[in-house]
């Protein structure tokens, strides 16, 4: 079996995730403080029994140093503007369910936490970075190819380009493109991806690798025929059809969402969309860590929202729900109950 056919393990109740939430906010407001230059010997005290209270606690500071280690080139870099460029460019790119078991305390907490913070391996940095097309983090690019195929790539994403005398042939590396191919009766047009190969049949389609190794795939025009790559089993997607598939499996087909076009024009646009569904969408845009309370993650969400300013769209959504954002640290940022705890921070 697979690392992507693992079975997941049972949802945490919500008592589980309201404390492990909380020791992920405590961890960060403790980092903080002891990072400040202001802890005075006894606030060294109080988080060295803070720490000792429980794993939990030990566990969630693990996390947060986890974080905190990715920005630490940042700060000593000649051009540290660039050296985020480099670390969050591939964010995206390798985390699947090995990954995810091996940080079982990091991201089984429920908190959409450590999800919205991608690990990547050297080769995998390196692939994204050597790739024929990419974007860094939050950007929306369109690239128009030799035979006219127009493709947009979301924030993060790379693709390389395999044309030959007769076959059009795309791998996506890493995030989310959306096509729009030109015709070409002489050579078919291919997307590879580590689950399978999607042929598209005259179409406006949608591809994106998902966190847990999967591929999601939306058509929006014509047809795409998704093959697997391990069992070699087939489907025909229709225009308004969405599903996702592994290596050896696709699901049934869903009615595709329109909202899911939007992020080429740099929108979010939410239909009656969960509260941590939207913040996973737009933590794809936004460098660092954001976490949504477990009490919030499931309130209902409709609007619009800018991908390319994912601040102001926090301060949306504090408008219209009630919700407050804090930024524990200038990396670490929480959707929380309004008026639960202390004032947000700045």
């Amino acid at each position: 079996m697979s690392a992507a056919e693992l079975p997941l393990p049972s949802a945490p109740s919500a008592d589980t995730r309201d404390a492990k939430h909380r020791a992920m906010q405590e961890a960060a407001k403790w980092f903080a403080l002891l990072r400040s230059g202001e802890a005075v010997h006894t606030d060294r005290a109080a988080w060295e029994a803070w720490l000792a209270a429980s794993e939990a606690h030990r566990a969630a500071w693990g996390c947060v140093e986890q974080v905190s280690r990715r920005f630490e080139p940042i700060q000593s870099s000649v051009d540290p503007r660039s050296t985020v460029e480099v670390l969050q460019t591939a964010r995206h790119h390798a985390l699947r369910r090995r990954t995810l078991l091996g940080l079982a305390t990091c991201g089984g907490t429920g908190l959409l936490s450590w999800a919205v913070w991608r690990h990547t391996t050297l080769p995998a940095m390196a692939m994204a970075w050597a790739a024929d097309h990419r974007t860094s983090v939050g950007e929306v690019r369109e690239v128009s190819l030799s035979d006219g195929t127009r493709v947009w790539l979301g924030s993060a994403s790379a693709f390389n380009e395999d044309y030959q005398p007769g076959l059009r042939r795309l791998r996506l590396v890493t995030g989310d493109i959306f096509i729009e191919t030109a015709a070409d009766a002489r050579r078919g047009f291919v997307v590879d991806t580590p689950q399978g190969r999607l042929r598209a049949l005259g179409t406006r389609f949608n591809v994106r690798l998902e966190d847990d190794g999967q591929t999601f795939v939306a058509v929006y025009e014509g047809a795409v025929e998704v093959r697997t790559a391990t069992s070699g089993s087939t489907r025909v997607l229709r225009a308004r059809e969405q599903t996702r598939f592994s290596g050896s499996g696709v699901e049934d087909p869903a009615l595709a969402a329109p909202a899911r076009e939007s992020w080429t024009q740099g929108l979010l646009i939410a239909q009656d969309m969960p509260l941590a569904q939207v913040a996973a969408e737009l933590a794809r845009y936004r460098r660092g860590h954001l976490a949504v309370a477990p009490e919030v993650a499931d309130l209902r969400v409709f609007g619009s929202f800018p991908l390319n300013d994912t601040d102001r769209a926090l301060v949306m959504l504090s408008t219209v729900l009630p919700v407050q954002v804090r930024h524990t640290l200038p990396w670490w940022s929480s959707i929380e109950p309004k008026g639960k705890g202390a004032a947000p921070s700045p």
